[in-house]
Parts: structure tokens; sequence; C-alpha cells
């Protein structure tokens, strides 16, 4: 059921604990749940309980794009003796939850623990009459039949909204090609994270724990470079959690727009966050590579807003050297008409028209070869830099 948590999501706890290896990922997850109040907080018998992780892609658990499978393990095995039927799912960027799941080493585990699909194909109009933006979403069958979520993000960089964490993860809860179609229909990274902050308050997780053992920074939230964080968090509230993850990339949290979102609103007031666990300021990582671009597309449509986009603002670019002309970027981009085309022909790789790109960098997220970077224009970096 839609939004019935446990526990009040303006419980503004976070909980940070040091975790070095998947080996000892269990423990660490069981010490963080006694700092919440144990699993039974969030867990009762006969309940249906879906684990939402991140499964992007089915990529091996190494390349630190989903999930990893010892913390579904883990998470699994802790709540399995509560009796609740548990149950896991998502929809991917890219073909179907079952193919992504047992590309991501998770199938084996859930079949190994009795843990079953949950329906993610499925799609079920509900109404958001709280919603600031969205009055209603699409949701994924498999949600709407639960009695609660638990949300398994991964510690993740994002080029459009700087970061992946638990906010943005449940946006796999809405099944097929309409989030292409959110993409396409919300085109600056603001009014993008307002509809990812109206969907996380629909679905309202009991519980957000997420993955940072090893993370991604730089190209994310595919295509970047793998990085010991070390850390595992916990949150009833997935603003406060998201913070903290802000805190740990070292970038400023205005950069983030969902975390602006959840401000304005009052969901999240940084201030009264509560820090359980370990020291958050000895994990920070401030070389870690994260798009701390000021600049977005947001403004006045005509002369000055293409000059932004197409001078100022991040964008994505082909590598040549990498590119097997697959076509999957064309297929996923949600703008029309399209911004990407075999202009050349297909024995050459698909060429850009940026007045068409809305920069929701769905190409670069979807391509398998990591082919496609997300690069600032000259100017961009040079404002940037003025700023400070």
């Amino acid at each position: 059921m839609v939004g019935k948590t446990a526990i009040s999501q303006r419980d503004q706890r976070v909980v940070a604990l040091k975790c070095d290896s998947y080996d000892e990922i269990k423990e660490i997850v069981s010490k963080g749940l006694d700092l919440l109040g144990g699993a039974a907080e969030f867990v009762r018998p006969n309940e249906t309980i879906v684990f939402k992780p991140n499964l992007l892609l089915g990529d091996n658990p190494e390349h630190g794009t989903t999930t990893h499978p010892e913390m579904f393990r883990a998470v699994a095995e802790l709540f399995q003796p509560i009796g609740a039927a548990l149950q896991f799912g998502d929809s991917p960027g890219f073909g179907s939850s079952q193919m992504a799941a047992r590309g991501a080493g998770l199938t084996a585990i859930a079949e190994e623990l009795g843990v079953g699909f949950a329906d993610f194909n499925t799609g079920v109009d509900i109404s958001n009459s709280g919603g600031k933006l969205i009055k209603s979403f699409n949701l994924a069958k498999g949600i709407l039949d639960a009695d609660g979520v638990i949300n398994l993000p991964k510690f993740k960089t994002h080029a459009l909204t700087r970061l992946t964490g638990a906010v943005k993860n449940l946006f796999g809860c809405l099944p097929g090609v309409q989030k292409a179609g959110f993409h396409a229909r919300l085109t600056d990274e603001f009014k993008f994270s307002e509809m990812l902050v109206d969907l996380a308050e629909l679905v309202g997780p009991r519980l957000h724990i997420m993955d940072g053992v090893i993370g991604m920074e730089g190209n994310g939230p595919r295509n970047g470079t793998t990085r010991q964080v070390g850390v595992i968090l916990m949150s009833v509230n997935p603003h406060a959690l998201d913070y903290v993850v802000a805190q740990i990339m070292d970038i400023d949290p205005q950069l983030v727009p969902t975390l602006n979102a959840a401000i304005s609103r009052g969901l999240l007031i940084p201030e009264q966050i509560i820090l359980l666990g370990d020291s958050v300021k000895e994990m920070v990582l401030p070389d870690f590579q994260v798009n701390r671009s000021r600049t977005s597309t947001t403004g006045k449509p005509g002369f000055w807003r293409t000059l932004v986009k197409n001078w100022i603002t991040s964008r994505p670019v082909i590598n040549p050297d990498r590119c097997t002309h697959c076509g999957r970027c064309v297929k996923i981009c949600p703008a029309e008409p399209k911004a990407l085309s075999f202009t050349l022909g297909k024995q050459s790789p698909p060429q850009y028209d940026y007045d068409f790109c809305i920069r929701c960098y769905c190409c670069q997220e979807m391509c398998p070869e990591e082919a496609i970077s997300v690069e600032r224009p000259v100017l961009g970096k040079l404002l940037d830099h003025v700023r400070g």
C-alpha cells in the first residue's frame, strides 16, 4: 500500500556506518537497523514487503551500477525471520526487470531465499492529490499490491540530478517507457526533480538502505568509475539520506535539485538531521568526481536559453572509437524530434543535433559500450571557475 510507513517520514535520523567490504555487510546492516529500533519497526508478520534495488541495467555487480547482491542478501536475511512475504523488483532503463535482475546477480539469491518477483511490468494509474507538480502517476502494480516498500539505492553520481540517491532510485517504480516521457515533458533539472520528489512522497518507502561500499563517481549513473566509498547509509527520510550523500561526495547540497525541492516543501530541514553511527566528517571524499555545475537549461525560451544550453550546459558526446553503432541511444532518446540520428549512415556513429537535445542524458545512461560521456563546454567551465 503506497505511503503506508511504519515510522513517520519526517523522522530525520540518518545512520552512517563504515563498511569496507561486502563480507561484513550483514553485520553492518544489522547494526544500523538496531540503531533505528530493529527490523521489526519496519516489517510485520504476514505483510507483503517489496525491496526496490537499483537495477538500471543488468550489469555485473562489480561494475558498480546496481545494488550489490550481497547487500540484497543481507537485507533479505535480516527481514526474513519476521515472517513477511518478501518480493523485489525494478523497472530498468532498458529491457525487462527479470533480465536485469539476473544479470546483476540478484535472481540467484532471490531463488535461494524464496524472495519472489513483484510485478514491475504492469502499470496502474493512481491519484496523487498531494503532489506539487504531478497529480497522478502510473505506478508498478507490485508497489501498489505491497503493504510496504524498502528502498535499496546505490551510491552513485548522475549528470542531471548530480547524485543517484534514495529519491532518484524510486523513478524505477514507473514501469515501461513512461520514464522517457517524463524526461521529454520536464526538460530542466528542477521540474524533473519536483516530479521525483512527488513520486518519492507518494511511494513512501518505510526505509531506505543505501549500498555505498563500492560507489560510482564521474560519468554516472552507469558509465562512471567505481570507487571504494566504504559506507552504508540508512534513513526513514529519503531526503535526509540524500543530504548526507551530498556531504560525503563533498558537493554543495544546493546543487542537488531534489534536495532543493525537498527543502522548499519542508520535507527536509538540514539543521534537524540527527546522525547516528560513525562520523560522517571522516567519510567525506573531497576529490570525489561529481557534476558541480551551477548552470542549467532553465530559463526563458529563445536566444538566451539556446545560448545557455548549447554553450554553457553540459552535453552528451559520443566517443567514435568505442561506439559500435548499435542504435540504442537513438531508440532511447525521448526528445521529439530526436536529438540524435544516423545522419551519416549506420556505418558511422549517430550524430547529435544539440538544438533538440533536452539534456536528460538517457543516451549516456543506456549506452552498452560506455561510449557516451557528459562534457562541459569551455564557456561553462569558465563560468564555474569564476563563480568558485
